[in-house]
């Protein structure tokens, strides 16, 4: 809504990738992303990510984290869990205190490494639940570094996340979309960090720094969306729908005519934080909260200037 301030409607961490998201009140900012978001992944047989591109029933598992993970400087004790829900499933409780167990040959697109093993329980639930070989493995920040592409945004690094650590979306920019979808979608199809209230439809495209509290987020690309953003997230079943739409009005043939064409569309900003301008290179709280105003620093001039 033009005119009214900016400011955060949603919070959302996906603990494993490709699973159900968590609407969280706050969260801590990190260097690779929010604390918790994407530090699980499932692998294959071979140790290769799964998600929801070709394990759509991923859509279906739920994580649940304590409610004081999502506190500053909080610490897992013995007796704190991540714990896993699935239809038709037993409950699946994974400690969070660091496993003994280190997998190797982990690898997620353009990266491999190592990666903490959560076992053969977690092992055998996953196994089970899709039907193949899989495993649990948790990303481990003490040991392995995955750069984002330093042609977009040099010296950072991320989890399991696509590519980069923060993904922003606006409740305007859905809405639009809406108008022009035959059945409205909602925003868990995009799986965004940060949803943002008020503004025009797409603004986002636009945002070159934007700053939440006293931490200040760089945006890096637009982000381009596959075919997860088909997957109906409360059945787990795909369909063409919004890419089909996306298509006709935010492809890069669209927006940026004079650039090669890679036949991507777009929604949403990815981001990363910048924490040696943010705070006094990152002293002080590093939590923002649902309600917090978003101040625009820096704006690119033009939607063909946007890397994609």
């Amino acid at each position: 809504m033009e005119g009214q301030a900016l400011k955060i409607q949603s919070l959302i961490i996906f603990p494993i990738k490709s699973c159900r998201g968590i609407s969280v009140p706050q969260a801590t900012v990190t260097q690779t992303g929010f604390e918790w978001d994407r530090y699980w992944l499932v692998v294959n047989h071979k140790g290769r990510a799964c998600t929801q591109n070709v394990e759509p029933k991923l859509a279906l598992v739920e994580a649940e984290l304590p409610k004081e993970a999502f506190f500053e400087d909080w610490e897992p004790t013995k007796n704190s869990f991540l714990v896993v829900r699935a239809p038709g499933m037993s409950l699946l409780k994974i400690p969070l205190t660091t496993p003994s167990w280190v997998a190797e040959g982990v690898s997620m697109w353009e990266w491999s490494g190592s990666a903490f093993d959560e076992g053969e329980e977690a092992a055998k639930w996953f196994s089970d639940y899709l039907g193949k070989q899989s495993r649990l493995v948790r990303f481990n920040k003490e040991t392995e570094c995955r750069a984002t592409p330093p042609q977009y945004a040099v010296g950072y690094s991320t989890t399991f996340s696509n590519t980069f650590p923060f993904l922003v979306s606006s409740q305007a920019s859905l809405d639009h979309l809406n108008t022009l979808l035959p059945e409205p979608v909602p925003m868990n199809r995009f799986r965004a960090n940060i949803v943002v209230e008020n503004g025009d439809p797409f603004d986002e495209d636009l945002w070159d720094e934007i700053k939440i509290n006293d931490l200040v987020f760089k945006g890096v690309r637009l982000c381009y969306r596959c075919k997860i953003t088909t997957v109906d997230q409360e059945t787990g079943v795909p369909s063409t729908e919004p890419i089909q739409t996306l298509r006709k009005f935010r492809s890069d043939t669209l927006l940026m005519p004079d650039k090669k064409s890679q036949r991507k569309v777009f929604f949403g900003k990815e981001m990363v934080w910048n924490w040696n301008i943010s705070n006094s290179q990152g002293k002080g709280t590093k939590t923002i909260k649902v309600g917090d105003s978003i101040s625009i620093l820096s704006k690119i001039p033009s939607i063909t200037e946007a890397a994609t």
